[in-house]
């Protein structure tokens, strides 16, 4: 017996279900089952109308989810390319600076645990925190070996 299709409204209840997405994510992965009459945009603001997607939610989870493995211009740029913008991405950010080099600290005693013991090694974990995102003064930071306030 063939199974039944899930109707957009139920599939978008589904992902959401799962964890917080963008309206622009949900957008595109409801489109792939979009047929002629259905009206995405319009489930995607009734959604929203009931408090089902919410983009501060969203930018609230993703944050969570990255902020321990990645730096800020990683973080900013996935939100950005969620269609977040503007006041909330400047609200995000000054978060989190201000545990930025805290955070590079922890990834890099996570993966290396001990400073470097030549210019290559060096280079080879600047490269490795630069690619998850960190500034440069985080990185510094990191690579000096500043200790744990806890210690």
């Amino acid at each position: 017996m063939a199974k039944p299709q899930m109707s957009l409204k139920a599939r978008a209840l589904k992902y959401l279900s799962a964890r917080e997405h963008s309206r622009i994510e949900l957008a595109r992965k409801l489109g792939r089952y979009a047929q002629e009459g259905d009206d995405v945009e319009a489930l995607l603001d009734w959604l929203e109308a009931s408090k089902f997607l919410s983009e501060s939610r969203f930018s609230e989870s993703l944050v969570h989810r990255r902020s321990a493995r990645f730096g800020n211009q990683r973080i900013l740029s996935e939100l950005q390319t969620h269609g977040i913008d503007g006041e909330a991405l400047g609200e995000i950010k000054a978060e989190l600076s201000a545990s930025e080099t805290e955070r590079a600290i922890d990834v890099w005693r996570r993966k290396f645990g001990a400073p470097p013991a030549d210019a290559a090694a060096r280079a080879r974990q600047m490269r490795f925190l630069q690619q998850r995102g960190f500034s440069q003064s985080a990185i510094r930071a990191a690579l000096r070996g500043t200790p744990d306030p806890d210690e």
